[in-house]
């Protein structure tokens, strides 16, 4: 939590003077007790009017200069505080940017949106509480105490006794609460993931007609909270109470010991009642006191959570960008290859250098001894199982995971010496889950490349297949996308965030999965007009359908992570087991076999 402390650098004044008016503020509050006892034993003792008059302006006065004070400070702490929040959530946002996806896949999205929403909010909370009370109180409760010692030692004794007694029942009701707050708070959150899981997945629900075991599965979780609030509520409960208790108690031995006082002639009828007016403004100020520290710890626990993220330190080394790109090593092409060929480089596009892939705490490897080169122009069809490895195998490409073995190169060099943004700029990404942000279609298709004409973004639509149904929309390309693309159906959604990766025209274009929700007829068309794109880039297709690579130029066949087979359609149906299996239980052999001889 300290080291998020930097962030108030720039507040340095603003963190002086909110104190300071606050401790402005409650000086002018002690001296209203004596006030008041210059009221009653002079005002109201001689029946002078006047005088009564003139104190109660400077009550009146008093009031008024400790609300500035109190205003002033607020307007100081509150902009410390926003201010110091709104930097630590530009730099924990950058440094989230920054995190590789092992990271993001260890820490989890759901944490980092709370560390970014909640926590940092509570931070920003005990900050601002920090700035205005933590100062005030402590000199309230002491500053009152010696006030009551100038009007009279033996009465302020009751004090001495007093103020132990308020701050063990109120500190020690804290202490035994704060971990059963820990305990509720981990009780609302279970009912809170319960209940984003009942609405995000209230389709799901309904078609397996789950209603009813949820809404058990909901009541019994939030039956376990009411239990916990009712426990925590009842010791809470007890500080009001047993407060009020001592603090009458402690009011009682001040009138009887002030009445005493009194007849004999030390103190006057107004001391007393300044006495126990201090009596009051401790047992206020100590109540504030132990809600501050509640805030205060759940602030520096929050500030700790916060704190984790930013010592997560990023997996990928991103190389500074170089003036220069390095000559690009010539890679041998293997025999027979169709790229070298060509003839029209002997550079490869793609090169996977017996890659192997272990996930950060994997028990073993995801991708073993991957090795294939992809040339310019190429479409590379990447099939297999679930949980075969396929989008594992296409991340690499752009760095979203290292390779622990093995080397990754794209047009002859290491992907590891590519600064990202150079690399990334290479190459077009579609991933599995079809995200559009909330605005219009143009400024999500403009992600691809900032300055892309509307004739290039209708290009990009024609060849996704997506120019139809966005020219029938109202407003064209600036109709409006819905948060995550809501207010669009699956397919259409797709072919957005494929036209978006081909507006800034890559040289390698991944397709991860990304027309699944396409018809066969689309995805055809779709596929043909890429193959037609000007430059051609180099394809990679991830499918789990044979018909959507089986045209592909090469076909890598991927089988628990290593790869079962590399060659062409009718390679593969040939010799390849695995890509067998996959291919005919997707059509009938009979029809495969005959298309097959038709080919011929």
């Amino acid at each position: 939590m300290k080291k998020l402390l930097i962030y108030l650098k720039d507040y340095k004044k603003e963190t002086v003077l909110a104190p300071l008016f606050k401790l402005l503020e409650a000086s002018f509050e002690l001296f209203v007790p004596l006030v008041m006892a210059a009221i009653i034993d002079n005002g109201i003792a001689n029946g002078d009017r006047g005088y009564i008059g003139r104190m109660c302006l400077v009550l009146i006065a008093l009031g008024i200069i400790g609300l500035t004070c109190s205003i002033t400070a607020q307007y100081f702490a509150a902009k410390a505080a926003v201010g110091f929040a709104a930097q630590m959530k530009h730099a924990l946002f950058a440094h989230i940017q920054s995190l590789s996806f092992t990271e993001m896949d260890t820490v989890g999205t759901s944490t980092l949106i709370t560390r970014m929403t909640s926590d940092a909010n509570q931070v920003q909370n005990g900050v601002n509480m920090v700035l205005r009370l933590f100062l005030r109180s402590p000199f309230i409760v002491f500053g009152a105490m010696i006030m009551a010692f100038t009007i009279d030692v033996k009465s302020a004794l009751v004090f001495v006794a007093a103020i132990p007694l308020l701050s063990l029942v109120v500190f020690g009701i804290m202490i035994i609460t704060t971990p059963m707050y820990r305990k509720v708070q981990g009780g609302l959150d279970a009912v809170m993931g319960i209940t984003r899981e009942n609405l995000t997945g209230v389709r799901v629900l309904r078609a397996f007609n789950k209603e009813e075991s949820e809404i058990r599965r909901f009541e019994d979780t939030n039956n376990t909270l009411a239990q916990m609030q009712k426990a925590v509520g009842k010791l809470s409960a007890l500080m009001n109470p047993v407060t009020y208790i001592i603090i009458n108690g402690a009011v009682i031995a001040l009138v009887w010991t002030g009445a005493w006082q009194v007849e004999n002639g030390v103190i006057t009828q107004g001391e007393v009642v300044a006495l126990v007016n201090y009596m009051s403004q401790i047992l206020v100020e100590l109540i504030k006191l132990a809600n501050l520290i509640v805030t205060i710890t759940k602030a520096i626990a929050c500030g700790n959570r916060i704190q984790s993220v930013f010592e997560l330190q990023p997996s990928l080394r991103n190389p500074a960008a170089q003036t220069g790109q390095k000559d690009a090593a010539a890679a041998s092409a293997p025999s027979g290859n169709a790229g070298a060929a060509s003839g029209r480089t002997a550079v490869p596009a793609v090169s996977f250098e017996h890659v192997c892939l272990t996930y950060k705490n994997a028990g073993a490897e995801s991708l073993t001894d991957i090795d294939f080169r992809a040339w310019p122009g190429q479409t590379i069809g990447v099939i297999g199982g679930t949980g075969s490895g396929k989008s594992s195998l296409v991340n690499l490409i752009p760095r979203f995971y290292d390779a622990t073995k093995g080397r990754v190169l794209v047009d002859g060099r290491d992907v590891k010496e590519y600064p990202l943004k150079e690399l990334r700029g290479k190459i077009g990404m579609v991933l599995q889950k079809s995200v559009l942000f909330q605005g219009t279609i143009r400024e999500n298709l403009l992600w691809g490349k900032e300055d892309a004409s509307d004739e290039e973004l209708y290009r990009a639509l024609e060849i996704a297949q997506a120019r139809d149904f966005v020219e029938e929309k109202d407003g064209g390309l600036d109709a409006v996308v819905a948060q995550g693309g809501k207010n669009l159906s699956g397919g259409q959604r797709q072919r957005l965030t494929i036209a978006r990766a081909l507006v800034r025209k890559p040289s390698v274009l991944i397709l991860d999965d990304s027309a699944s929700a396409l018809d066969y007829a689309t995805d055809a068309r779709l596929r043909m007009a890429i193959r037609d794109m000007e430059g051609g880039p180099t394809v990679f297709i991830v499918s789990q359908r044979a018909a959507s690579i089986r045209h592909a130029d090469q076909i890598i066949v991927l089988d628990d992570g290593e790869v079962a087979g590399i060659g062409t359609h009718e390679q593969l149906l040939e010799g390849c087991a695995a890509y067998q299996e996959i291919y005919y239980s997707q059509f009938e052999k009979n029809a495969a076999k005959t298309g097959a001889e038709n080919r011929r």
